[in-house]
């Protein structure tokens, strides 16, 4: 063999070998199994996509009917919210467009002001302010919306009402008989008597007011008034130092009554003195209720009260009479002998419901005004040791002018309380324990360019010219000494009203306060 062939041979199985190395021989059946493997995986993928496309558009389609389901819910809310704006507007304005309608052109000059919600019109935002603290919000609400007008349109305690706020517009209807009348709720009426002065027309006010005026507020009934007084606080204010805690009005209010149902009853036993005080209590929750009389409310509770109160009061008028006419006397003058035997200049004497709601209304004021401003005269001058000091000293200094044969306080001592009088004057001023008055348009009035209607309410604001800042600086700071060489203008100082219709029982009031405050200052804290 050539030496060629044999390189030939080499060459060929070399060859033969690296061919073999890189492509090596497949089994058949793996091969297979391959394209079986990519022929399913191409099948799969076709399905996979087929289901992602159907849930694609599934989810497309929920998404959609959500969009759908969402602009439908805002769209009624829309709608409900434009129905319930134009529900509140209609609302809102049902009041004025009621009442002041039928006013024809006048309503065009009516102060400004809004007649608030029908049927309760502004007495929710009254009563809220009330019961912050910050009742003045009330009245500034209407200063900010409409400006200082001084007058002001409102709906309050059931009535169309104009809302008067400065001291001269105050003034000006407290003292004008002839086109103002008393206006008081009817609740407040039925509750304290349609025959007090607060329902009564003015010549029968003036009637009363003449022949029951010595009886309360005479220098002599003063006077009888004085020593019961005076030993009244005593024995209360001894009593008191050795109780420990207590609630300071509530005993203070049960002095007062004590002290007012003597001057008007001092014959009567404990048992009727302690029904009386019980019938009136419920009475007076009553009367800053609102008039709702059903089962459970303070209102019909009251009603209640007034009618028992009005039988034991009967009772007693029944027997006083029977005395009377048998030509006997009760061991001791009371306001009750006064009222039964005081007649007028024809000769005519007062009826048993005359009698009756007069005691009741004076019940209501010597007793609950006397009490509040007996506690916050006390509070306010515990709060200012330098007033409590100077009071105190007044009053040492005329026990030590006093004769050495004097027992007790007299009526000329208490006129000498000098600075006693601004504590009290100071105090009716902060607290404004009557808040308002009302009187009723007689006709239609023109008052500061405005508009007050025939038969429309005329709430006098006392409380707005009490503490208003252009008037007295600082109002709400309790300053005795603002009184100093100070004479109130006409119609700044209003604590007991103005005009023929004045609180008939304000001496008395300032009496029982000054003796009060007399013995706290000398001999507690």
């Amino acid at each position: 063999m050539s030496w060629r062939v044999m390189l030939w041979r080499v060459s060929w199985k070399v060859m033969s070998w690296k061919v073999s190395e890189r492509m090596p021989e497949r089994e058949p059946w793996r091969v297979s199994e391959r394209m079986l493997e990519q022929k399913a995986g191409d099948t799969g993928e076709k399905e996979t996509g087929v289901e992602n496309r159907e849930k694609q558009r599934k989810r497309m389609k929920q998404e959609k009917q959500a969009q759908m389901e969402m602009g439908f819910f805002w769209l009624v809310l829309a709608a409900m919210m434009g129905g319930f704006a134009a529900l509140y507007g209609l609302l809102k304005k049902a009041n004025g467009w009621f009442y002041e309608s039928r006013l024809g052109d006048k309503q065009y000059s009516l102060p400004p002001g809004d007649l608030g919600w029908p049927l309760i019109g502004n007495m929710w935002s009254f009563l809220r302010a009330f019961k912050s603290t910050d009742p003045d919000s009330f009245i500034s609400g209407f200063v900010h919306r409409y400006g200082r007008t001084g007058i002001y349109k409102a709906f309050m305690f059931g009535s169309p009402s104009i809302m008067v706020t400065l001291p001269e517009t105050c003034r000006r209807v407290l003292m004008d008989d002839e086109q103002f009348v008393p206006g008081w709720p009817k609740a407040t009426c039925e509750l304290i008597g349609k025959k007090s002065f607060i329902g009564i027309s003015y010549e029968e006010h003036k009637r009363l007011r003449r022949i029951t005026a010595a009886p309360v507020n005479g220098h002599e009934a003063l006077s009888i008034y004085l020593g019961y007084i005076e030993e009244t606080v005593i024995s209360t204010l001894d009593k008191w130092s050795v109780m420990g805690s207590f609630e300071f009005l509530t005993e203070l209010r049960k002095l007062t009554f004590r002290i007012i149902m003597y001057i008007f009853l001092s014959s009567e036993g404990e048992e009727i003195m302690e029904a009386l005080e019980r019938e009136y209590t419920a009475l007076n929750y009553g009367i800053r209720a609102m008039a709702i009389n059903f089962p459970g409310f303070a209102y019909h509770k009251a009603l209640k009260a007034r009618k028992k109160l009005v039988a034991i009061l009967q009772s007693v008028v029944d027997q006083r009479r029977e005395m009377m006419k048998n030509n006997k006397s009760t061991t001791k003058k009371d306001m009750m002998n006064a009222l039964l035997e005081v007649e007028d200049e024809s000769g005519r004497k007062l009826d048993d419901e005359e009698i009756i709601d007069i005691l009741v209304m004076y019940l209501n004021a010597g007793h609950e005004s006397s009490g509040h401003i007996t506690m916050w005269a006390t509070v306010f001058l515990q709060e200012h040791p330098e007033f409590f000091r100077k009071a105190k000293a007044e009053q040492e200094e005329i026990i030590r002018n006093r004769p050495p044969t004097q027992k007790g306080l007299s009526l000329k001592e208490v006129k000498q309380m000098d600075y006693l009088s601004k504590v009290i004057d100071e105090t009716l001023r902060v607290v404004n324990i009557s808040l308002v008055v009302f009187r009723e348009a007689k006709t239609d009035v023109n008052m500061s360019g405005y508009t007050i209607p025939k038969g429309w309410k005329v709430l006098v604001w006392f409380r707005s010219v009490h503490t208003d800042p252009e008037i007295y600086p600082d109002p709400k700071e309790f300053n005795p000494s603002r009184w100093d060489d100070h004479t109130p203008k006409a119609g700044t100082y209003l604590p007991f009203g103005a005009g023929s219709r004045t609180c008939p029982g304000n001496d008395l009031a300032k009496l029982e306060i000054s003796i009060f405050l007399h013995y706290f200052l000398l001999n507690y804290q």
